[in-house]
């Protein structure tokens, strides 16, 4: 990942951090600050689809995050004082999870469609739709996953031996 031209050029990225079942996400982070690059990270509204990329200022800055429901740390509701991707310079990278992929790059998610409502705003933001890049386990890569008209297909798909 941190050897992709994408992610070498890109300046202000988005990244979720990992549940135990996804591909872990730590290395990229440290990574991310240690080149001197923005890293900004998801915070899902409950009961909506609505989520905001929000800036990290430290890998330290995540522990001291609030819990969620899915015991993963993320900015709380009421946390006012971080730079929302789309309200500053926009995202050149977008790391994505998800359950399954396909090689036309499609995407199934967790069902909430957070990711696809957001790729949506990033197109009418100045600096476009981001680069999206999925991080998945071989195991992961299907045949074809099922899509609607509101799924916005990733750009590129990584894992093991691609």
């Amino acid at each position: 990942v941190i050897d992709h031209p994408k992610y070498q050029a890109s300046k202000r990225i988005a990244i979720f951090l990992s549940m135990p079942d996804e591909i872990q996400t730590e290395e990229i982070i440290k990574d991310i600050f240690k080149q001197g690059k923005e890293c900004f990270i998801p915070r899902y509204k409950p009961d909506s689809n609505h989520m905001d990329m929000l800036k990290l200022a430290s890998v330290e800055d995540i522990s001291s995050l609030p819990l969620t429901s899915w015991n993963i740390h993320q900015p709380s509701d009421d946390d006012n004082v971080r730079e929302e991707a789309l309200s500053g310079g926009g995202l050149d990278l977008i790391f994505m999870p998800g359950l399954g992929f396909d090689k036309k790059g499609n995407r199934l998610g967790r069902g909430k469609g957070y990711y696809d409502t957001y790729l949506e705003r990033c197109v009418k933001h100045p600096s476009g739709k981001p680069y999206t890049i999925a991080l998945a386990f071989r195991e992961q890569i299907c045949e074809s996953v099922p899509v609607t008209e509101n799924d916005v297909p990733i750009d590129e798909i990584l894992y093991e031996d691609c």
